[in-house]
């Protein structure tokens, strides 16, 4: 029967569709073979424009009729009525027929002359041929499509495929005659035809032992005929002896090493990676692979499972390292530390296999799985934009999974989508999923809706290899293709270790509770050593002899380690780095003042002019020629808006040598489009311009990065802390669309950003620029939820700081803080606290709450004079009082509330009765200031204004500092509350309802 293509509305060719089998085939066609399974044929990729284009050309012409075609083709027999049907057709529309018939039909496709026999020895080809060629070709398509389902992959067996439609055949269903085999097919080697018993054993071979092979979804199909080579050719799994006892000797080491964890602690976690013990010869094989191809530096994500047992065989950290974080008795350093299985590192090495030296760091993680996969990748590419990688040859990152994660787990689909992101790939991937075939006791069957964990990596279009576990040399093969995939298509590749987990989650949970059947099963068979072992002295490529003195060498190994971790026992810092910013640590002084953050006028209105103009080529909107015009009569006047500034800042450090990059949803124009950082021509699509990287016209200057991310906010965030935490000597900033959107990657807040230094001696100096407000704009377009980063931040309430005379003050409260909390209220502040964020002698997440309506407030601009050199950032602006003992109230706020506090203060007259003080960075709190600014109010009555709801902005968390700084003076004064009541939600819907809420907040203040 005929069936319509599909891909394209309007399309009319058509595709043969046998009932025999659920495979399109043209009788001569071989191009097909290459498309995913659909329904419907695609054709060809639906490539009709070309094909109209080529016909239009002929359209002119005379058409030939079927005798003058038929007089000299292929056509004879049976066949000549159903190819008469196609010819008319033709006749009747060019694109209403398979290519094959059209270009047949056309004289574009050279044929072969056919000579028509004497009378009475005609040739005729039978329908039970062309049906037999048509299934063959399914056949042949199907294993590519479908095999894998008939793959042997659970070393448990319980898993039980159904036979697809499309491969229950049998040699028997065929004519017993040799089959031509397209050239899109590999599985002749050398030979171009072969009987079909034998086509059949070798799809088998190749689609349905140990590899399940999927594919097809690839959209290239070079790339499919890429992997079909590599999977089809015949003794691709063939390996010497050498290197079947290279692979025994890994896999020794990680069997053994795991033997050797549970016999010294048998008590403790350590998440092992029994039953799966061949990902250490894989991820090794990969290593070596990738190495021998060019790439030099690995970042790898990992998960719990597994983890010591990578450190250890692949990394190959002393041992005495991990044996030492068994020790209860180590202490740390500093911070809180972590327990041994989140633990990352970095080492560089010789590759022993290829002579050539590698760097490998593995990423700390916390128990939040999966979350660490955007933080790799972000790293990544900025190792890769430090060398001048822009291919991705030289650094690669490697993430591992687990089963239940890797299809539960939402960011693992984000991550993947940014894979061809021009501002986030790392040109290529390769993930490989440590398959237990359960999550802690949850069954697959209601923990995922897709057949398979992997499936959700078909988003980015890349190759899945489903492989046993406990079939290393398949392993092996699988290993050694993504490296090579990696290399050549620089896109992500997928492998599905399926294993099993030998003992419950944790080596102290009983599995058999909630999966007796699975566990019965694995307490019956051997070890992947022990069949791999027992498989090579069948074939007489080992003696037992072999395998017992290199297990007794790597167990000596393994105790004369031990034996150094009880005697000296130890835990340094930079052990556990994984990026280790060489000569930055070194150059710290705490006792030295920060680096100025002011610049000179020179500079500033160098980068004011060079923000303000675009080549006379180019055609920019007209309201934005309007605002370049802006930004450079303000330079001219010598005064920056709150964009403005922002501009400076960027400059200033780009012209010293600091790259900047930037990066959030819309963030190119600005969600209020009040940046518009890249410019684009209004008559050339795609032709841009970013006037900040055009400051020097020399190139004496560093890169700056602007790049509107997809709509994600967990991936990005994660991406950016990756880049950041690679390099100390870039400012990299991210953006929310509006501050209240940030809570979607809580996670990466919460377990990278507030205590990664603490857990993982980590250092980060992210930007986070949190839109925040109280406008009018309902509950999710106004609160960054503040309370919640003061809540996490490490400043004690009930200490006032010591001054010493030996220390800086600021630099040595800013260095002791997890992170630092602003929120500016002035242009000049919001410049300053941009650039000391990379003149500070370390580095501290900065989480900066940014405004909305100030963007275009003609009261909220600064001269050059708060920015030129000699100026610094003001953790705290006090009032001008000329009378301050007169002062009856002292407002204290943060933020974009004091413009409303202050237009209100004017407007009743009261300038000389209410004092208001602007406290700009909130954490670390600056108590001495605070403190100075109490004791010179004396006899004025203490409260703080905030336009969000009690519960939540910064009252909790000022009150008991401001109290800690009261109690150092003299007398008893009291310290209240005047803002918005307590509330569920963070702001009011309705408009009418804000506006009543901030009248009544600012009367309470103004009475007397």
């Amino acid at each position: 029967m005929l069936s319509n293509c599909g891909v394209l509305r309007g399309c009319k060719l058509k595709a043969i569709i046998t009932p025999k089998v659920n495979i399109s085939k043209c009788l001569l066609r071989t191009d097909i073979a290459n498309q995913p399974l659909r329904t419907a044929v695609n054709c060809d990729g639906c490539k009709q424009t070309a094909r109209n284009r080529r016909y239009a050309s002929d359209s002119a012409k005379k058409l030939p009729t079927f005798k003058e075609i038929s007089s000299d083709s292929f056509l004879s027999g049976s066949n000549v009525t159903y190819e008469e049907e196609m010819f008319e057709k033709w006749s009747e529309d060019p694109n209403s027929v398979p290519q094959s018939f059209a270009d047949e039909f056309s004289g574009v496709r050279p044929h072969r002359p056919f000579v028509v026999p004497a009378s009475g020895s005609r040739t005729q080809v039978s329908q039970k041929d062309i049906t037999d060629h048509l299934n063959m070709q399914g056949v042949l398509r199907g294993y590519s499509v479908r095999g894998h389902k008939l793959a042997d992959l659970d070393p448990l067996g319980l898993r039980h495929e159904e036979v697809p439609v499309e491969l229950e055949v049998y040699p028997e269903d065929f004519s017993q005659h040799p089959f031509n085999l397209p050239p899109t097919s590999y599985i002749g080697g050398g030979e171009t035809e072969l009987m079909p018993d034998e086509i059949i054993r070798r799809l088998r071979a190749a689609y349905s032992r140990h590899i399940g092979a999927d594919f097809m979804h690839v959209p290239d199909r070079l790339m499919c005929n890429w992997i079909r080579e590599r999977l089809e050719t015949p003794g691709m799994l063939n390996y010497t002896n050498d290197e079947k006892t290279h692979l025994l000797r890994r896999l020794i080491d990680g069997v053994k090493f795991e033997e050797f964890l549970a016999k010294k602690w048998p008590s403790e976690k350590r998440f092992g990676l029994e039953g799966c013990e061949v990902l250490i010869p894989c991820l090794k094989t990969i290593i070596d692979k990738s190495n021998e191809l060019g790439c030099d530096s690995f970042v790898i994500a990992m998960a719990h499972r597994g983890r010591l047992n990578v450190l250890a065989n692949v990394a190959k950290i002393p041992f005495r390292r991990l044996f030492s974080q068994f020790n209860p008795k180590v202490e740390e350093q500093e911070g809180s530390g972590d327990v041994k299985y989140h633990l990352g590192t970095y080492i560089k090495r010789m590759n022993f296999n290829t002579q050539k030296e590698v760097e490998i760091a593995i990423c700390a993680n916390p128990s939040h799985l999966e979350a660490v996969n955007p933080v790799v990748l972000g790293k990544v590419r900025c190792m890769q934009e430090q060398r001048g990688d822009t291919a991705g040859r030289k650094v690669m990152g490697i993430l591992i999974h687990g089963d239940a994660a890797y299809s539960g787990q939402g960011i693992v689909y984000e991550t993947h989508h940014q894979a061809d992101l021009p501002g986030y790939t790392t040109h290529g991937t390769i993930h490989i999923v440590i398959n237990n075939q359960i999550g802690f006791t949850t069954d697959p069957r209601v923990a995922r809706s897709s057949e398979f964990c992997t499936d959700v990596a078909k988003v980015s279009d890349c190759p899945i290899m489903h492989v046993n576990a406990d079939a290393p040399e398949h392993v092996i093969r699988v290993a050694r293709i993504a490296a090579e995939w990696r290399a050549t298509w620089h896109r992500d590749f997928v492998i599905d270790l399926i294993g099993y987990r030998r003992y419950g989650h944790n080596e102290m949970d009983e599995p058999m509770f909630t999966q007796p059947v699975m566990y019965k099963k694995i307490k019956e068979i051997p070890g992947v050593l022990d069949k791999y072992k027992k498989q090579l002295i069948q074939e007489g490529i080992i003696s037992e002899e072999f395998t017992k003195r290199n297990i007794n060498s790597y167990m000596k190994l393994c105790e004369e380690e031990f034996a150094l971790a009880q005697k000296s026992p130890e835990s340094k810092r930079e052990h556990w780095l994984h990026a280790l910013w060489p000569g930055f640590y070194e150059a710290a002084n705490l006792r030295d003042p920060p680096q100025p953050t002011g610049v000179s006028e020179e500079t500033l209105r160098r980068v004011g002019e060079a923000v303000s103009r675009v080549d006379e080529s180019f055609v920019v909107h007209r309201n934005v020629g309007k605002i370049l015009e802006q930004r450079g009569e303000f330079t001219a006047e010598g005064v920056v808006d709150w964009n403005l500034a922002e501009k400076m800042a960027f400059g200033s450090l780009l012209l010293e040598g600091v790259a900047v990059r930037l990066s959030g949803q819309d963030v190119e124009r600005g969600t209020f489009s009040q940046r518009h950082d890249v410019l684009h021509d209004q008559e050339v699509d795609g032709k841009t311009a970013v006037p900040l990287n055009r400051i020097a016209a020399d190139g004496g200057q560093a890169n700056y990065t602007v790049i509107n991310s997809p709509l994600s906010e967990f991936g990005v965030l994660g991406f950016e802390v990756g880049f950041s935490i690679s390099t100390p000597d870039a400012l990299v900033l991210w953006e929310a669309q509006f501050g209240d959107f940030f809570n979607t990657a809580q996670c990466i807040v919460d377990q990278f950003l507030s205590a990664g230094e603490a857990k993982w001696y980590r250092q980060c100096g992210l930007v986070m620029l949190l839109p925040h407000g109280y406008e009018g704009m309902g509950p999710e377009h106004s609160s960054a939820r503040p309370e919640r980063f003061l809540q996490m931040s490490n400043d004690d309430e009930d200490e006032f700081p010591l001054r010493t005379e030996e220390d800086n003050f600021v630099v040595t409260q800013l260095h002791a803080a997890n992170w630092i909390v602003a929120n500016c209220s002035t242009p000049a502040n919001y410049f300053h606290i941009l650039r000391r964020q990379v003149k500070l002698p370390f580095r501290k997440p900065l989480i900066l709450f940014t405004p909305k309506s100030l963007l275009r407030l003609p009261a909220c601009r600064s001269p050059f004079s708060e920015i030129r050199e000699g100026t610094e950032f003001r953790r705290l602006i006090g009032d001008s009082q000329p009378q301050p003992e007169v002062v009856r109230k002292l407002v204290m706020c943060s933020g974009r509330v004091y413009y409303d506090l202050e237009e209100e203060r004017r407007r009743r007259g009261m300038e000389r009765d209410v004092a208001i003080v602007r406290v700009e960075q909130l954490a670390p709190f600056p108590y001495d200031l605070v403190r100075d600014e109490l004791a010179l109010y004396v006899n004025a009555e203490v409260v703080w204004v905030q336009e969000e709801h009690k519960n939540m902005g910064y009252w909790s968390f000022v009150r008991p500092r401001v109290r800690t700084c009261l109690s150092e003076l003299e007398g008893d004064r009291g310290f209240t509350y005047i803002g918005r009541p307590p509330s569920a939600s963070t702001a009011a819907g309705h408009k009418g309802t804000h506006e009543f809420e901030k009248k009544d907040f600012l009367d309470k203040t103004f009475t007397l």
